[in-house]
């Protein structure tokens, strides 16, 4: 039965676009999205070994023609299956709330009486498989799936979402499985077999996926204190039951430092970034540790000027204000730029309360950590160093700033610098959306903020719409440039294999020179096709590697028998009619192709006069037109893989684009040198994740680039700068070699608001034990 997906609500909530998402959801989208991908790839991988497996051990024909059936179809629409199924989940995620996953058994309540009818046999079939998968993922991974339902539904309050519409959850995604099935062109047994490697292969890989997705709204500041499910009472929306986060509750414990502290326990045992969600009174206890000096400005004595918190906060303001026509490339710590806030009217330095200047101290700590950071751009560096006294601001009016993981302020400030790590400065006169977006972004904060957050809200939200756009564009660069390198690669897997299989059919056998420059050129391109399209383990490669062995079979008959002529007589017409056709299948030119059939033919002649003369002589035959150590002896002469010649030939998608490339061979170690690698260079490449970042140095140019993609089969790691144009590519042993000669340094991409805070109780607790 089908389902609709159209709700009428009467609550008067205006339902989500996909532009009006919570910039969180927006990011879990995303993110999931791609490591969804990945398992995806990993499944199709591992699904044709297993069907190849299954089809060996078959008890018949026919099960073994299923299948075949089904590798033939996973491997024709493996591409097509995994867009369909993320485009599915990308569904649930842009109509949250309205959409209902389609392929669930439901409940007989919810059933339309009037409706009930027979289902067709196949049909149910199909249903209990996919319900089966349905459970099993529920009961697999309850906690981590009951756990991201809670975090979405604490992101859409307003929405009335049941567990199955959560948009990663078992429904969903095995929804999309069953529609990305319901496509393929075989039959219920083959289709059965699918669903059913799904349930073997899929099942079981997706703890992982859940988990990530649950660290992707835990770094995001979501319910990042919930460890695990709570209960409620049927019928009550999940998120109503969630415990409140420790940023929700009240003030305070974060307005005075009354309370004791053990600053063992700090970030000890803290979940998932914990460190970053100390509160401010255990940031102030760190303070004033022994062995610790800052916070020295205390309360003002009698006589001297006080600045209260209200008072501060004006003259805050007014420096905020005459910043805006600062420049950009102007870099000021906070400390140098509170120096004239500070100062009275005498001359001499204000005093203010213990609580204004640890929280001064706290962010000046906060800053000087970011603009030291070294994955920064120095420009990106000025840039958000102008948000100083801002930032300042909402710490002073707001100190769950500084524990409250969803912080507008601090998501804003971690959205600049994740989008900036990857930039670099463009050539003058060069347009820069990047940078003209940040600056603004920043220019708007300086001239608008006064006290209400709700600025950073609204600007967070512009420039997450903003980066997801830009996003897109360099995904679909990077996708087109994954598909020629994959391409490109299977072409180079293809010309090594057909070349092997000449070579190795020719050795030691005297081929005439004709015929063996016709099989390195016209029939090795044969060869490449019948591989691109079906592989080595497919039929047509079998019996192109046998119609190989008798074509050099025909020319140099070994050895020579008394039947041979006759088998001879038998088997050359067949062969030279299978030639024929394999070269107009792949379109090769038609006097070339005449003349490489005749060519063959008078090599068949010559062959019949000698067997006539000698008919039982093993001996290898003279032939006058040369030998074939003399064909070998000429210069072999390698045609570029997109030869005009091979047109026909090569896929078409490696043509699309292709993207200027610095060659790392420029900066590559010798032979000799790689060899040596010490293994922890190794190992360091081997870590270096798909979208990781890293900084290389050319000829004393840095250049910022990520890797797009690992092509398994060259082994090449191709790398793309934030365009997504490609860069640079390695093998693993030069990466390694790279890394090991500093022209290669890793950049984390981890948030920077929670990497500082780290870093100060970090330093905080070693200046205590000092």
């Amino acid at each position: 039965m089908k389902q609709d997906n159209k709700v009428v609500s009467f609550s008067g909530q205006k339902p989500f676009s996909r532009f009006d998402l919570p910039p969180a959801l927006v990011r879990l989208r995303d993110t999931s999205g791609q490591n969804l991908k990945g398992v995806l790839g990993r499944f199709f991988e591992r699904a044709d070994d297993a069907l190849f497996e299954l089809a060996d051990r078959a008890g018949s024909n026919k099960d073994q023609t299923v299948y075949f059936d089904a590798m033939r179809e996973l491997r024709l629409r493996r591409k097509t299956m995994a867009v369909s199924v993320l485009q599915y989940v990308s569904q649930a995620f842009n109509d949250i709330g309205k959409f209902r996953p389609r392929h669930t058994s439901g409940t007989l309540d919810e059933v339309d009486q009037d409706s009930l009818s027979l289902v067709e046999h196949s049909d149910l079939e199909q249903q209990v498989a996919v319900d089966n998968l349905i459970n099993k993922l529920h009961n697999s991974h309850k906690n981590p799936i009951q756990l991201l339902s809670m975090r979405v539904n604490h992101l859409v309050p307003g929405v009335e979402l049941t567990d199955s519409q959560m948009p990663l959850s078992p429904e969903v995604i095995c929804g999309g499985v069953a529609e990305a099935c319901a496509e393929l062109d075989i039959d219920i047994r083959a289709k059965l077999v699918v669903l059913k490697l799904f349930d073997r292969l899929l099942a079981n890989t997706l703890g992982d996926f859940y988990q990530d997705a649950n660290r992707t709204l835990i770094a995001e500041g979501i319910l990042p204190d919930v460890k695990r499910p709570q209960p409620r009472a049927p019928g009550i929306k999940s998120a109503t039951s969630a415990p409140v986060p420790p940023s929700s509750m009240g003030q305070g414990a974060a307005e005075g430092t009354s309370e004791p502290h053990n600053e063992q326990n700090i970030g000890s045992d803290q979940n998932q970034g914990g460190v970053s969600y100390a509160t401010f009174s255990e940031l102030s206890a760190l303070l004033h540790q022994k062995g610790n000096s800052y916070g020295v400005t205390g309360m003002a004595n009698t006589g001297e000027v006080y600045l209260d918190t209200d008072r501060l906060m004006a003259r805050l303001g007014e420096a905020q204000a005459s910043s805006v026509q600062g420049e950009a490339g102007e870099l000021a710590s906070l400390d140098q730029q509170l120096q004239s806030v500070l100062q009275a009217a005498n001359g001499q330095k204000a005093n203010i309360g213990q609580v204004d200047s640890d929280v001064i101290n706290l962010v000046s700590m906060l800053f000087d950590f970011i603009l030291e950071d070294r994955q920064l751009h120095p420009v990106m560096k000025a840039l958000i160093g102008r948000l100083q006294i801002p930032v300042l601001k909402v710490a002073l009016s707001d100190k769950t700033f500084f524990n409250r993981g969803g912080h507008p302020v601090r998501k804003l400030l971690n959205e600049l610098a994740l989008s900036a790590i990857g930039w670099s400065e463009k050539r003058p006169g060069q347009r820069d959306p990047l940078r003209e977006k940040i600056e603004s972004v920043v220019d708007r904060v300086l001239s608008e903020f006064t006290d209400d957050v709700s600025l950073f809200d609204e600007l967070l939200k512009d420039y997450c719409h903003f980066t997801d756009l830009d996003r897109r564009r360099g995904e679909l660069v990077e996708q087109r440039l994954r598909d020629a390198e994959e391409g490109r690669a299977r072409q180079e897997r293809a010309s090594q294999v057909a070349e092997s299989l000449v070579k190795n059919s020719t050795v030691e056998r005297d081929v005439p020179k004709p015929v063996f420059g016709m099989l390195n050129e016209a029939w090795t391109k044969y060869l490449q096709w019948v591989l691109l399209r079906e592989g080595e383990d497919g039929e047509r490669w079998a019996d192109a590697s046998e119609l190989t062995e008798h074509i050099v079979w025909s020319v140099d008959p070994q050895p020579v028998e008394d039947t041979t002529r006759s088998e001879l007589l038998r088997a050359i017409p067949s062969i030279v009619d299978d030639f024929r056709r394999a070269l107009q299948e792949i379109s090769w030119d038609p006097f070339a192709t005449d003349t490489a059939v005749r060519d063959l033919e008078l090599a068949h002649v010559d062959v019949f006069q000698r067997l006539a003369t000698a008919p039982a002589q093993p001996a290898p035959l003279a032939f006058e037109q040369s030998s074939v150590t003399e064909a070998r002896a000429e210069p072999e002469v390698d045609e570029p893989v997109a030869a005009e010649s091979e047109t026909n030939v090569v896929d078409s998608r490696e043509t699309e684009i292709v993207p200027p490339v610095i060659s790392e061979q420029d900066e590559a170690p010798s032979t000799d040198s790689v060899e040596e690698i010490d293994q922890q260079w190794l190992d360091q490449a081997d870590s270096l994740r798909v979208g990781g970042w890293i900084e290389l140095t050319r000829d004393g140019t840095k250049v910022r680039c990520k890797l797009a993609a690992f092509i398994r089969a060259t082994g090449k790691y191709i790398f793309v700068n934030r365009s997504g144009a490609k860069v640079a590519e390695y093998r693993r042993q030069e990466l390694a070699a790279t890394m090991a000669s500093g022209a290669i340094s890793m950049l984390d991409d981890g948030l920077i608001f929670d990497r500082a805070l780290e870093s100060i109780i970090d330093n905080l607790r070693s200046s205590r034990k000092d």
